[in-house]
């Protein structure tokens, strides 16, 4: 549900919400739900009122939700050709991603004007936000305009590992992971479209303190790729594989 629904001790879910509650999960008034706002917090709601397009319930308690990872892992990932983004987004929002970054690449084949790049963010986003409800998150990952390599490299952000999958780097990411030491709470992964990162644009990322890696002696598609990674990282410092809380 929006943050925004919450008023007091009151939520008023909205029309495809109460449709959910009513046709899929088929609740009745009386009934409990356990919902979230996408920013963390879990609510316990017994709901007092299911009408037409509106539903509204009392919040009996809150907490903060113990479905979200350790690891801020943000995906910056080449647009691929036809609805591959989508899938992408879809699987590394269950995976636990916290930002997903869409990339305009020298190898990018989908070329589009400004405006339908944004109702395509927006499209995206509204999948991730479907994915984080199915797989029982709190939080939706944020999925950002479209940008150009270059402009991401830029303007970043801070993280505690910095990496770009390419097939061209003969060091694995295991390798790469065994040999860092301290702490890691973040991580930037960016991912090439069909036909990967070209070499320049590799240069651009070390340049500004990417670490190249590739993810073994098999050339992964792009749907597969990051996904990969992501869990990869999961697995070493998040949640993946931990036992149920």
């Amino acid at each position: 549900m929006r943050p925004e629904a919450v008023e007091g001790d009151r939520v008023v879910f909205d029309a495809e919400e109460t449709r959910h509650l009513a046709r899929v999960l088929r609740l009745v008034p009386g009934d409990s739900v356990q919902v979230v706002d996408g920013r963390g917090t879990e609510f316990t709601v017994r709901l007092e009122s299911i009408e037409g397009r509106a539903a509204a319930g009392t919040i009996l308690a809150r907490s903060s939700s113990v479905s979200e990872s350790p690891l801020a892992i943000t995906l910056a990932q080449g647009i691929p050709k036809g609805d591959k983004m989508e899938w992408i987004v879809r699987t590394v929002t269950e995976l636990g991603v916290a930002r997903i970054v869409p990339l305009l690449t020298e190898r990018s084949i989908v070329r589009l004007e400004p405006g339908r790049w944004r109702d395509r963010a927006r499209r995206w986003q509204r999948v991730a936000k479907e994915a984080a409800k199915q797989s029982g998150r709190a939080v939706i990952p944020a999925v950002e305009a479209p940008r150009s390599i270059q402009e991401f490299a830029e303007d970043a952000g801070t993280a505690d590992l910095r990496l770009c999958l390419w097939e061209g780097e003969r060091r694995g990411l295991r390798e790469i992971l065994d040999a860092t030491r301290g702490s890691v709470a973040s991580a930037l992964l960016v991912v090439g479209p069909e036909g990967g990162l070209a070499p320049r644009e590799v240069e651009t990322l070390q340049a500004r303190g990417f670490t190249s890696a590739s993810l073994g002696p098999r050339i992964l598609r792009t749907e597969t790729a990051g996904p990969v990674g992501v869990a990869l990282l999961q697995a070493r410092y998040g949640d993946l594989g931990a036992p149920r809380r």
